[in-house]
Parts: C-alpha cells; structure tokens; sequence
C-alpha cells in the first residue's frame, strides 16, 4: 500500500510481446533477417556456446509467452490450443482442433550443437563472411569458388539468402542413408498403403566431413545426389528414382527411375514436380525438405512473418521403442498423427514463394516457416491456386542421444529428421514418415563415402532392382 499522498509504483517489464514484434519488424524494415532480438544469436553462440541471451524471456518460454496459462510438460490439445494460436500454423491449429492431434510442451533448446550437426556449425563459423551470388544467382565464394562449406549466409540479409543456404544442404551431412516407414491414411483413418525403404543423399559441393572436400572430383558441376528405393510391399520391392541435381540452381535436376514391371531405368520429365511417386502418398518430390526444387525455379521470395512458433526440433528420438518406432494418436482411428513434442523456438522467419517456372503447378504459393537461428524448415502450408490451403508439410528433429542411449555420428551424436507429417486439408488424407534404425534391405547410416556406389548411380538404381 503506497504511503498516503504518493503514488502507486507499478513494475513493467522491460521486454514483452509488443517489443519484441516491433523488433521483429523494424529489422525487417532494415533488411535484417539474422536471428536474435537483443542481439545477434550467432555471435552469442559463438561467444558463450548458447543462443539464448540474444532474445527476451517471453520468447524462451511458453509458460511467460501465455502468462502461466500453458507449461512446459504440458499438452496442447483442443481444450487449451487457443493459448497458443498464434504459435501453430493453421493447419495445425485446425488438427488440433477438430481431429484430436495433441502436442506435448518441452523446454526451449539453446545449444545449437543440439539443434544441427556440429561439423556444419563449425563449418559456419569458419567460413562465416564469404557467402555470395554469382551473376546468375549461385551461391559461391567471395572469390567466386563455389560453396565450401556450413551456411553461407548465417547472418542473411534477404529471404533468398535464407532459401538458398538450406537448398545447398538440406540435412547438413555430406552423406545419408535414412531407413524409412511410410503409411499413407485416409480420412476415415483407414492405412491405405503402406511403405517402406530407403532416401539417400549426398554432396558434392561444400562437403565438410568426407573426403575430398570441399568438392567431389569429376563432379563440379552437380550440387548433389539423391535416391528413394522401395523395399516393401513386395510388388514395389526395388522401385526407385534417382535425382541429379545441378550446382546451376536455375536448371531442373536429371530425373531417373527404375520400375520392376518393365526392368530397365528409363528418364523422366523432371519439371513435372508435383506428383506422387507411390499410390496414396500426398508427398510430391518438389516437398523434399520444403525445398525440393532448385530455389532459382521458385521466385517472388518475401518475408510475411516473423516471430516465435512452437515445433519439433528436440526429443523426436527415443531409444526405448523398438527399431526407433514412435507411437501415434487423434483422427478418426487413433492413428492419423504421431505423437510430437514441441518446444518454443524463439524466432521464424515466414517465406512467401511462387513457382514461377511450374506454370501447371496445383500450387499457387507456399509459405516456409524457417527456425532464424539454424536456417531449418520447421512448416511448409502451400495454398492452392484459389489461394486456399491446400497441402501442409511438418518435420520434427533431433539429437539422437535420450541419456539412456545414443547413435555415434563420427565423434558427435548423430542429428537429423525423425518425423515428418504431409496432409491434404481439403481431402484430409495424411502421409506419415518415421526414421527407423533399420527396414528390409537398408540400414540408417551418414557420412559413409560408399553411399555414392550403393545409391547413388544410375547402376545402382537397377541393380538395387534386380
């Protein structure tokens, strides 16, 4: 009780929700688009190994974020979501709404060792300051050298930057082979189809870990491989396509397929970006990491959103369940979504594209939620050509190391994607993708040199088939 004839003294915070949008929007206003709000989160990590001090507590966690109305521990379902909508994409929100998706709040990482590999951070810092555009748009040195390594662009100035970074290395490995199992449900909650095999990659431009580096020799001109083979169900045993992307991101990848009705590999049209390769997925090859075309084919790139978004970039891996396999809920059947933790990441950066060289494209637009601090997409929601949403892709990461077990990647505990859901809003059928440790025929493995052999060549394409 203030002393009679004095007013009452009343404790404002220093930071809250309004000041961190005028931040956001200020630097956007500046053309700043590197993450960190009370400062650069790059240069707080490289300082002190934590990226936490370049932002205000209400966007490190939920619990001052909504005022003590959502915790850490806590489910987001139904009942709450509206607490946190402005932290969920809208195709979320509707899942969690409507078709009984939930969600189960985690505390905020900020050690970005956790969030990506630790060579490509190293590579980032070391070569931080020389990412440029050539005259045609590639990314290259100052020098004019091709990409060497890490992100190019880690502070970036420009949305393209953003996109850009993350196409030239899109699970920050010079190598992977990811064991995976695809069920693809109707909107009844019926699995229609069921998959499963192996998508491999690998970088010949801006390699960091295998030799040689940083570029594969007699390979200059490509940016990267990458493969899908099936392995089951029987009749698609050995069915795969093999892309071979150009370092020139204005030029469509090389597209081969292998199908075991017909036994031979034959080329395919590769602007025909949006179909599916196998009946009942609602993936198309342009979705890969919502990047899944060279950014040069894609245009009109601006920023429509900045701020902070709940997504699964931790705890997507457990060693308790066998082969890695994770449990699922909600929808018509208990089945539709796998069950997900999210955590608060304190800053997004929302892209806007067109695909401006896909004039048949389903899609009108799509927006990609990217993690500012790592370059990752966390959400891709594309809009039909109406400009209704049309078609959402969600990935979830991870370290794959519980403090009960953990999976060796060189001297660091491997990271990478664990789960990924692809949905139709307006047909509601969803694919669902889960990293395994192994599935018939293949095995999860990264940074292995002989990937390229076993994957990677058109006559690995067809002896994989045969």
């Amino acid at each position: 009780m203030p002393a009679k004839g004095t007013e009452a003294m009343v404790l404002i915070p220093r930071f809250d929700r309004d000041y961190s949008r005028r931040a956001f929007l200020e630097n956007s206003a500046k053309g700043l688009f590197r993450a960190g709000v009370l400062g650069s989160a790059w240069a707080m990590f490289a300082k002190t190994g934590c990226s936490a001090a370049a932002y205000p507590d209400e966007l490190l966690s939920v619990e001052v974020y909504t005022k003590g109305r959502i915790k850490n521990g806590d489910t987001i379902d139904a009942n709450n979501v509206d607490y946190v909508k402005d932290l969920v994409d809208g195709v979320r929100y509707q899942q969690i709404k409507t078709l009984g998706r939930k969600m189960v709040v985690v505390p905020t990482t900020h050690d970005m060792n956790k969030l990506m590999p630790p060579p490509y951070i190293a590579a980032t810092l070391r070569n931080q300051g020389q990412g440029a555009f050539d005259a045609k748009g590639n990314v290259v040195t100052k020098d004019g050298k091709l990409w060497i390594g890490g992100n190019p662009f880690p502070e970036p100035k420009t949305p393209i930057e953003i996109i850009a970074a993350h196409t030239l290395s899109w699970g920050r490995h010079d190598s992977s082979v990811y064991a995976f199992k695809e069920q693809d449900i109707d909107e009844h909650g019926n699995v229609n189809y069921q998959y499963t095999g192996a998508w491999a990659e690998l970088a010949t431009a801006g390699r960091i870990t295998l030799d040689p580096k940083p570029y594969m020799h007699d390979h200059e001109d490509k940016l990267r491989y990458q493969s899908v083979i099936w392995s089951k169900p029987e009749d698609m045993k050995g069915m795969g396509f093999l892309n071979i992307w150009h370092y020139d991101q204005s030029v469509f990848p090389d597209l081969y397929g292998y199908l075991p009705e017909f036994k031979r590999v034959r080329k395919f049209p590769t602007n025909q970006r949006f179909e599916t390769l196998n009946p009942g997925s609602q993936l198309y090859l342009s979705d890969a990491w919502a990047a899944g075309d060279p950014f040069m084919t894609w245009g009109e790139y601006k920023v429509v959103k900045r701020g902070p978004l709940l997504a699964g970039v931790s705890r997507g891996w457990t060693s308790e369940t066998e082969n890695w396999a994770h449990p699922t809920h909600g929808g018509p059947a208990g089945n539709m979504f796998w069950d997900t933790y999210v955590e608060m990441v304190p800053e997004t950066v929302v892209i806007e594209s067109l695909p401006v060289m896909y004039p048949r494209a389903p899609i009108g637009k799509k927006h990609v939620w990217f993690d500012a601090r790592t370059g990752l997409p966390l959400v891709m929601v594309s809009y039909d050509r109406r400009g209704d949403m049309f078609r959402s892709f969600e990935g979830a990461y991870s370290v794959y190391d519980d403090g009960k077990a953990r999976v060796m990647d060189g001297a660091d505990p491997y990271w990478s994607w664990c789960l990924v859901h692809a949905y139709n809003v307006q047909t509601g059928r969803m694919t669902r993708l889960e990293q395994l440790a192994e599935v018939p025929g293949h095995k999860m493995h990264v940074n292995d040199p002989d990937i390229y052999e076993k994957y990677l060549t058109v006559s690995a394409l067809q002896s994989r088939g045969t």
